[in-house]
């Protein structure tokens, strides 16, 4: 039996930004807040001197270890799905932070038309434009409303940017100026705009000042040193949840992280949550812990894997489109395509950058362009990204040219620094046999189910991901390029996930029938049980995930609070009940 532990006020599952977020919110309010994190503890200080690109980038240190527990995944639905045990083929975050600390720093907002896509698409063009199958919906809040939300989070953040010329409606700006403007980024923008598009630097977490955020919280000047992405920032200068929000809920006194703690079930009296079953990893001990308020701020993965294992919420099934656990899985899985511009006479100094360094422009993002003659729904984001090449894994030549050999090492040191990459970020629809459920054969070490992905490309993605990849081409070519390869997309997908941008499983919207969580994230099955995270995405915008996420975070932040001081209750009334608080 699990060691009963004393009640706590609110019990918090992750500290990345969903849980990162509640949990300071909720302890500067007073409560008593206790957060579980399954990886280890970790600082800024963990992170000094680990510039190592063998260690992180390629041995993939900061990630979770596929060895004891992963996901099976499978392309098609009549097949056997295997588990995913290689680090090259899925990078999941783990300790103190998750994937917001190793993330690049892109943080952009989901267009107005994302949130109402069902409604406005047939407002524009008919129900019959949606393909049979497709199962988009809007998500039970509107972009005016969400919108405070976003300012909270990029003031948290302390986000760097500057005005996007086609972007929604804002309260207020940035907090902190744009990134740098580097030779190539300038030389993209000026080809852009040449067609007619309206560039802008990339919103980043990279902060470009010193800078105090609302909480009093320091975020350190980027160095640029390009060891963003996969890595923790020993200069502290990357919004994330350890300089940020974590630091913010230590200086009330009222929050307790408990790290190397691996939640395994959420207990449910069959209305509410009761708590949670977790196991001290260090010492192998089981705990119950209680709480009046249960949030579940994972990963999307654990978020809906938790619930399934717990048996809370209906189970979606494919072959009736009944249920809700588990619905509109999405990803940015077709988002690595673009096209490579290799220049024989210039050279760019690609080896600087930062996670978030970059410019992009969207004219052809979500239903900027007319779809009434295309075959596909949605769009995308074209961007180009400096990063800084690491020394290992970049040898990027042109198509046609041997993977090994004399050739390929003459033209891999030639092209070095003469390449610039322009890609395509899709928004990706959610289809009734794209899911997630628990997988009939594989179990993880406590013999519990893994968790199952069933992800089929459809023609909608791959039209959409050929029409961004022209895009892109004719940017580079604009852009004066000696050789412009545009990338072949896949026919199916390739059961890897290592971007990060993955969603669903535990959506929002106004109906029962059709969703999880409501709009404060707050479930229709019980009413003190939360679930914030990208888990809630009824479908994935053609924008980085993280903005919304924090977004989504304050806003179930400000339902916890309501919820706790007034009694409980349903904080929304559902589109087929008259409940409400």
């Amino acid at each position: 039996m699990p060691e009963q532990l004393d009640k706590v006020e609110v019990l918090v599952v992750g500290s990345g930004w969903a849980g990162g977020i509640v949990s300071a919110e909720m302890a500067k309010e007073g409560y008593d807040v206790v957060c579980l994190e399954r990886g280890e503890e970790k600082s800024v200080e963990d992170y000094m001197h680990v510039k190592d690109e063998l260690r992180f980038t390629s041995r993939h240190e900061m990630m979770q270890d596929l060895s004891s527990e992963t996901v099976t995944s499978r392309h098609k639905r009549n097949i056997t799905a295997l588990p995913v045990r290689m680090q090259d083929d899925m990078n999941v975050g783990n300790d103190v932070g998750g994937g917001s600390v190793h993330w690049s720093g892109v943080t952009f907002r989901f267009l107005p038309y994302d949130f109402e896509i069902h409604t406005q698409t047939v407002d524009r063009y008919g129900e019959e434009k949606i393909p049979e199958g497709m199962t988009i919906q809007d998500w039970g809040i509107s972009y005016e409303e969400l919108e405070p939300y976003y300012d909270r989070f990029e003031k948290t953040a302390g986000i760097s940017g500057e005005p996007n010329p086609l972007g929604p409606d804002r309260s207020d700006d940035y907090p902190n100026p744009p990134m740098v403007e580097t030779p190539n980024i300038r030389l993209f923008r000026d080809a852009a705009e040449n067609l007619g598009n309206h560039t802008y630097m990339l919103p980043a977490a990279n902060s470009t000042t010193n800078y105090e955020n609302p909480d009093g919280q320091n975020v350190a000047q980027c160095q640029y040193c390009a060891f963003c992405s996969a890595y923790g920032c020993d200069y502290g200068a990357k919004g994330d949840p350890i300089v940020t929000v974590l630091a913010t809920a230590e200086e009330t006194g009222n929050f307790e992280l408990r790290a190397k703690s691996n939640v395994r079930r959420v207990n449910y009296d069959g209305e509410k949550a009761t708590g949670v079953i977790y196991e001290d990893a260090t010492t192998g001990i089981e705990y119950e812990q209680p709480a009046d308020v249960v949030v579940l701020g994972a990963f999307t993965f654990t978020n809906t894997r938790l619930l399934l294992l717990s048996e809370i919420g209906t189970p979606y099934n494919p072959d009736t489109v009944e249920g809700v656990i588990g619905k509109n899985f999405t990803g940015h899985f077709l988002s690595k395509y673009g096209a490579v511009a290799f220049f024989n006479d210039r050279k760019f100094n690609l080896h600087m950058g930062a996670g978030a360094l970059g410019a992009g422009f969207d004219d052809y993002a979500g239903d900027y362009i007319d779809h009434t003659d295309l075959d596909f729904l949605h769009g995308g984001e074209v961007e180009i990204r400096q990063y800084g090449d690491g020394p290992i894994d970049n040898n990027a030549v042109p198509e046609g040219t041997p993977n090994w050999g004399q050739e390929f090492k003459e033209k891999s040191l030639y092209y070095t620094n003469r390449n610039l990459r322009v890609h395509f970020q899709v928004g990706t629809l959610p289809w009734s046999f794209n899911y997630l459920d628990l997988d009939p054969t594989y179990k993880d070490q406590y013999g519990d189910p893994l968790l199952r992905v069933t992800n089929e490309y459809t023609d909608q993605d791959r039209n959409l991901m050929s029409y961004g990849v022209e895009v892109c081409r004719e940017v580079a070519e604009e852009m004066g390029a000696d050789i412009v390869d545009a990338e072949e997309i896949s026919e199916e997908f390739d059961n890897t996930f290592t971007g990060g941008h993955y969603a669903g499983g535990v959506i929002m919207g106004d109906d029962p029938e059709t969703s999880a969580v409501n709009n404060y994230l707050q479930m229709w099955d019980a009413e003190n049980l939360f679930v914030v995270g990208a888990s809630a995405f009824p479908h994935f915008g053609n924008y980085n995930p993280t903005g919304t996420v924090g977004a989504l975070a304050y806003r179930a932040a400000e339902g916890i609070e309501e919820y706790l001081n007034n009694g409980g209750g349903q904080l929304v009334s559902s589109k087929n009940s008259t409940q409400k608080a």
